[in-house]
């Protein structure tokens, strides 16, 4: 649907007469998603919008490919910090990944047309704040209690690789972002994976507790994050 929506508001843009103003429009409202979109057309040739979605949240805009490739960049131009942010989340996750009990990312930083994306497997399923409130609640001793073995295989591993990147007085490794990345098997009900680790780091236990249900009502609700406290472990 976003896809629809960015396509509808650029043929509006046509007729804002001014050139600057309709760029500008294009760049900052719209995320300069058909120069992205081109980009990464000519990295796969014969790609069709059929096969594309395009999600957004954070500071990413992402094109989902055929639904095996999701492609992610930032949403406005800072060339300077971008392939910054990018690499980060890309050692984050290479070294936390054999760790984890649930599915990481494996990231592939890729540059096309000047713009830095990074590249990774799509993982089937649904995001949990898909689900109606009822069935999150039915579900959440068996989905907290795979949260909390994640956070408590994460939290408190320690790879030598990404060692340089404890920036605070943390006492972990944190995704930050839980509650709104928690993809499901809709065929098991069963958590498969964890997405967008962009605002990952080292931080308190606290707080990733409270990012596992601080986005959501009906999560906040549904009771799960009292099952997650009370399986995580706290050293």
């Amino acid at each position: 649907m976003l896809l629809f929506f960015l396509k509808f508001c650029e043929f509006l843009s046509y007729f804002i007469p001014n050139r600057k103003k309709r760029e500008h429009f294009r760049r900052v409202k719209l995320y300069d998603w058909r120069r992205k979109y081109n980009a990464i057309k000519k990295h796969i040739p014969g790609l069709k919008f059929y096969q594309v979605r395009v999600i957004k949240g954070g500071w990413n805009i992402g094109f989902i490919i055929k639904n095996r490739y999701v492609f992610k960049t930032r949403k406005y131009d800072d060339t300077q910090k971008t392939p910054n942010k990018t690499l980060r989340e890309k050692r984050i996750t290479d070294a936390l990944a054999p760790y984890s009990p649930l599915q990481i990312l494996h990231i592939d930083v890729v540059e096309l047309d000047g713009y830095v994306f990074y590249k990774y497997d799509f993982i089937p399923g649904r995001n949990i704040n898909t689900y109606s409130a009822k069935t999150i609640t039915k579900h959440r001793e068996i989905w907290g209690k795979q949260l909390a073995d994640f956070i408590n295989k994460i939290h408190y591993a320690r790879p030598q690789e990404i060692k340089d990147l404890i920036d605070n007085e943390g006492d972990g490794w944190n995704h930050n972002d839980i509650c709104n990345n928690v993809i499901i098997n809709p065929k098991t009900m069963k958590i498969v994976g964890l997405v967008d680790w962009e605002y990952s780091g080292w931080g308190k236990l606290e707080t990733e507790l409270e990012n596992c249900v601080i986005f959501s009502k009906k999560i906040r609700k549904s009771g799960i994050g009292q099952v997650i406290r009370d399986n995580v472990i706290k050293k």
